[in-house]
Formats: structure tokens, C-alpha cells, sequence
């Protein structure tokens, strides 16, 4: 791989290119899945490439290629040169990268069973159990348990003079139960929305979800909310479970700091961004409970590395802290142009793709109360658990959630199960309203496997570390 790299960079520079980078990747991942009683589903795949960026004239340009020869490599860059050249003739404005990166090592997972040793049989005789838990609760139509492993071996070099290896690994796996009548059907999964959690960490990690032991429990909430009463609509007091605070964080605070977005240099799935420059230091995005960080250092973290795919290294900076809005999500060119150096979010999600913004760990930090304490402390309000449904307009200012599960409070106890729990506000307002966030005890990283971005689209993996959060005055259900 080294020899391919110094080839292909020894190109681009002969070509005239003024900087180029190359990225090498081999990646296999198995994927099986567990339905009502029988393995549905068994699939492994291997992908291996690489990927030339280059910058001539001032302008990008890209290209790769699944061939891993000295010839082929020459070809591509020859490609990457010429889609560049003709880039050039329309840019508006230079690229410029700033300082250069010149970062040198080695980065691994830690891992303490590595998931592609542990047996096909031990996988699927788990799950295999988790579906027999939920099969012994009369009512549940549907049963389905899933697991996801993945491994990638990346190289990246530049003409800067960075050359870093790294290997990913990661773990995921899922239940979800749906109960019917003839009126509605419910689901409910666990560990997390849509039956998937998913960590960068070994087949630990899924030993520790305990699949077997809450099979039966999801099944059973998925009855009761056949007949549980529907959530009243009004202006309330909700608390909001780890993972809907995770996914919160994901679309209203994650998405709009990406600065590609904020320049316009990327409007697909879901469009730009409210949080523009003259709000930076400025904006009050949400109250002192609020505190918003990046961290590529977070263990078990899907947004977790040594380097990002620019080689600039793993950091942790804050977006929002103590409520102001102070960063952005950069990458080397968009954070020149605010005359900062880039905070390390560039990531692809394949050889063959060009490298975009894209989070990290996107983190609400630990607070200091309590789920507990949250609901005692509450007179009027809503409990709301595990996203069902999501909704946020082009500039990720105004939303909509639903979530599978919710308990009505009343004069600081839980009450009723309630059903197709909905809540919507506009994101500095919403924030803004935050009065608790749980503490240490309570925290952890939500895993995310499905971030949609770019043209061809890109599904980046990516985490967010939450604890239950309350907040005030919100707009639940349908207010007329």
C-alpha cells in the first residue's frame, strides 16, 4: 500500500497537480438477521479501492478505481487531473487548505473479541433466543433480531508528507417486536430506534446488550400499546429518553454546524443550514444546560478515529458551550475560509467516494440530574422513549418527532402508557427550554449508521453521546 501510495502521489505532482491525496481500503462486513424464529439472512462482503484527490488550478478533482496495480494507479490520477483541470475553468474562488498536514502513525479499535472470529452459530443462537422471548408473549405478529459487523483497514497518504493506517472495527445488533390488531400495529425495539445499536468495539459489545433478556419486555410493550391511550396534544413539560436526545442532537445541532452546509457547498438530504457566520459567538442556541461537543476520542464512538480522512488528527471541540454557539463541524478548506485550521470531520464512506463534512460524536454533555429527579420534579408532563418517526425542514430549523413509547406524568410520578407521542418546536427555542440533562450515570454514546449525505449519497457512521433530558413549554401533538 505504500508503494501505490508514493506512486500515485509521485504522479499527481509530475501532472502538475499542487496537492493531492490517496486513500487505500479494504472492508468486509457480515450482516445477518433473525426472523420470527428462523435466520433469514446471512450476508458477507468484501470491498477494496482506492481513491486519488486533487488540486490543480485551484480546483478538485477526484477519481478511483477497485484495481490495485502501479498502471491502474497512474491511470486514475491521470483521470483526477483532467476532472480537475476542467473544474478550474468554472471555480469561483481557489481552494485554499491552509497549513499543511503532515501526520504520521498508527490507529486501531480496541477490540477485546474480535467479531469475525466468534462462530456464525453463537451469533445466531443468540438471537435465536432473544426471538424466543419475544414469540412468548401472545399478540406480537412480527419478531426480527439483527446484527452488523464491520472491518476496515484504511491508508492515507498526502504529497504534505502525512501517512497514517488505521483499522476500524465495529459491532452492532438489534431487536424489534410489532404487536397488531385489527385496529393498529405497534413496535418496539431495543437497544435503540428501528432494532440497531451499533459501537465501535468487538463482539463484547454485543454481549453486553443482553439481546436474550429484553426480547420479552420490548414484546410486551408492544401489546400494551395496542390499547394504550393516545398522547393528548398541548403545550407541556417533556423528558426525552438518552437515545431521542441523541437523535435530537443528530438532526438540530449536528447537521446545521456542518460548514459545507453553511456555505452552500452542500444542500442534499434536508438542505443548508440556519447557523450562519454571523451567528457564530453570537447565537444564545440553547440554555446554560447546554453544552455541545465534537469528540473523535469518545470510546465505543462510531465517529471515533486517529485521523480523519484529510490526516488532520482526532480532537474534541466544542459547538455549543454553555448555551452560546461557538464552532463548526470544518473540514481544511472550509475552515481557511474563517481563518481557522480544520477540527478533523472529513470522512467518506468508501474508497470510491470523495470525502465530506460529516460528524464525528456529537455530544450533549452529562448534566447533573437525574431521570429520577426529572420526573419527581415535574407536575404536568410527557416521558417520551425511543424515536418513531422524524421531520425537519431545509435549514434544520423547525421539527418534528415521534417517538414508539411514552408514560404520562402527573404531580411528579409516572402514570399512564401512552401512545403515538408527538413533539415539535424550532431548534434555538427548543434548546433554549432545556432546564436538566442527566448526569454521568445516565450518559451514553448512541450509535447512528444511517447519516444520508451528498450526491452520490454517502451514509456515514456516526455517534452521539446523550443522557434523558427535560425540557419546557413544548408543543405536543396536534395543537389546532
Amino acid at each position: 500500500m505504500r508503494d501505490l501510495s508514493m506512486a500515485a502521489l509521485d504522479a499527481a505532482q509530475v501532472q502538475g497537480a499542487s496537492y493531492a491525496d490517496i486513500r487505500l481500503s479494504h472492508r468486509v462486513q457480515q450482516d445477518l438477521t433473525v426472523k420470527n424464529g428462523r435466520l433469514a439472512s446471512v450476508s458477507d462482503d468484501t470491498s477494496e479501492g482506492f481513491g486519488v484527490r486533487v488540486l490543480v488550478d485551484g480546483a478538485w478533482g477526484f477519481a478511483g478505481s477497485a484495481r490495485l496495480e502501479t498502471q491502474e494507479v497512474e491511470e486514475v490520477v491521470g483521470r483526477a487531473i483532467r476532472i480537475a483541470r476542467a473544474s478550474a475553468r468554472v471555480q469561483t474562488a481557489k481552494v485554499v487548505l491552509g497549513p499543511p498536514v503532515t501526520s504520521k502513525g498508527n490507529y486501531r479499535t480496541p477490540v477485546v473479541r474480535d467479531p469475525f472470529a466468534v462462530p456464525l452459530s453463537e451469533k445466531v443462537d443468540l438471537l435465536l433466543r432473544a426471538d424466543a422471548a419475544m414469540a412468548a408473549v401472545a399478540g406480537v405478529t412480527v419478531r426480527e433480531g439483527s446484527m452488523e459487523f464491520l472491518k476496515d483497514r484504511k491508508v492515507f497518504a498526502s504529497t504534505e508528507g502525512a501517512f497514517v493506517e488505521q483499522e476500524f472495527v465495529e459491532s452492532g445488533a438489534g431487536l424489534e417486536a410489532t404487536a397488531t390488531n385489527e385496529a393498529d400495529f405497534q413496535s418496539r425495539s431495543y437497544p435503540n430506534s428501528f432494532g440497531h445499536q451499533q459501537g465501535a468495539a468487538g463482539y463484547e459489545y454485543i454481549e453486553a446488550m443482553r439481546l436474550d433478556a429484553h426480547g420479552g419486555r420490548i414484546a410486551e410493550e408492544a401489546v400494551a400499546l395496542l390499547t394504550a391511550p393516545q398522547c393528548p396534544s398541548g403545550i407541556k413539560t417533556i423528558i426525552l429518553d438518552a437515545s431521542q436526545v441523541a437523535l435530537q442532537i443528530h438532526e438540530s445541532c449536528g447537521h446545521p454546524t456542518e460548514l459545507d452546509r453553511v456555505f452552500g457547498m452542500e444542500a442534499a438530504y434536508a438542505g443548508t443550514s440556519f447557523m450562519t457566520p454571523d451567528k457564530l459567538n453570537a447565537l444564545h442556541y440553547g440554555s446554560r444546560e447546554v453544552t455541545i461537543t465534537a469528540d473523535a476520542l469518545s470510546p465505543t464512538g462510531l465517529g471515533t478515529f486517529g485521523w480523519d480522512d484529510e490526516g488532520v488528527p482526532a480532537q474534541r471541540t466544542y459547538l455549543i458551550r454553555d448555551g452560546l454557539f461557538v464552532g463548526y463541524l470544518t473540514s481544511r478548506e472550509t475552515a481557511s475560509v474563517l481563518g481557522q485550521a480544520s477540527n478533523g470531520t472529513m470522512r467518506a464512506d468508501g474508497w470510491n467516494r470523495i470525502p465530506l463534512i460529516r460528524m464525528t460524536n456529537v455530544n450533549l454533555e452529562p448534566g447533573t440530574s437525574s431521570l429520577a429527579e426529572m420526573i419527581a420534579e415535574t407536575k404536568d408532563g410527557v416521558y417520551m422513549e425511543t424515536n418513531r418517526s422524524w421531520s425537519i425542514d431545509d435549514k434544520r430549523l423547525n421539527f418534528q418527532f415521534g417517538t414508539q413509547l411514552a408514560y404520562e406524568i402527573v404531580n411528579g410520578k409516572r402514570g399512564r402508557m401512552l401512545k403515538n407521542a408527538t413533539y415539535a418546536g424550532s431548534t434555538p427555542e427548543f434548546w433554549n427550554s432545556c432546564d436538566a440533562v442527566g448526569g454521568p450515570a445516565e450518559w451514553r454514546l448512541w450509535g447512528l449508521t444511517n447519516c444520508g449525505k451528498g450526491q452520490p449519497p454517502q451514509l456515514a457512521h456516526v455517534a452521539h453521546g446523550a443522557a434523558p433530558a427535560r425540557f419546557q413549554n413544548v408543543r405536543v401533538g396536534i395543537l389546532k
